[in-house]
């Protein structure tokens, strides 16, 4: 297991997970589930390069972690994502893999949020042959998304 991941050997799809430094980890259906239900909001971490050409979940906030190209640090990360998030919502952080937004959840919580990573991320890990997209993710679950 990757040290930096938390997305192996999960109890069940519709429990959260405490985590080291921000509020736990959830899976896809689960946070699918908040985010339906208005207890949380889903922001997708990746870069506007990765949404537009690998898919998006619409209505989700862009928001980059990072910026491309070079991925530089997103200096309005902190001021957007707490002007997104109401006071008393749960927060939901979407990136490729699971593990970009563990970082962002960990600022999140800085900023006093309730932030959640989503495990196996938009694409899921990497299959055998290094295609993404056939083992987990939330595209493979049959999540909402949609391409172009």
């Amino acid at each position: 297991m990757n040290p930096t991941r938390h997305d192996a050997g999960s109890d069940s799809p519709l429990q959260s997970r405490p985590a080291p430094g921000y509020a736990g980890d959830v899976s896809p259906q689960l946070a699918f589930q908040w985010w339906q239900a208005g207890e949380a909001v889903l922001v997708d971490v990746r870069t506007d390069a990765e949404r537009e050409w690998v898919g998006f979940v619409p209505g989700a906030v862009a928001l980059a972690w990072k910026q491309w190209p070079g991925m530089a640090m997103n200096q309005q990360f902190d001021e957007r994502i707490q002007a997104e998030v109401p006071a008393g919502t749960k927060v939901v952080l979407l990136c490729r893999s699971g593990v970009r937004s563990i970082a962002a959840a960990k600022r999140a919580t800085e900023l006093g949020l309730q932030a959640y990573n989503i495990l196996e991320g938009f694409e899921g890990d990497p299959d055998g042959e290094a295609h993404r997209g056939l083992r987990g993710g939330w595209r493979f679950h049959g999540l909402p998304w949609r391409q172009g």
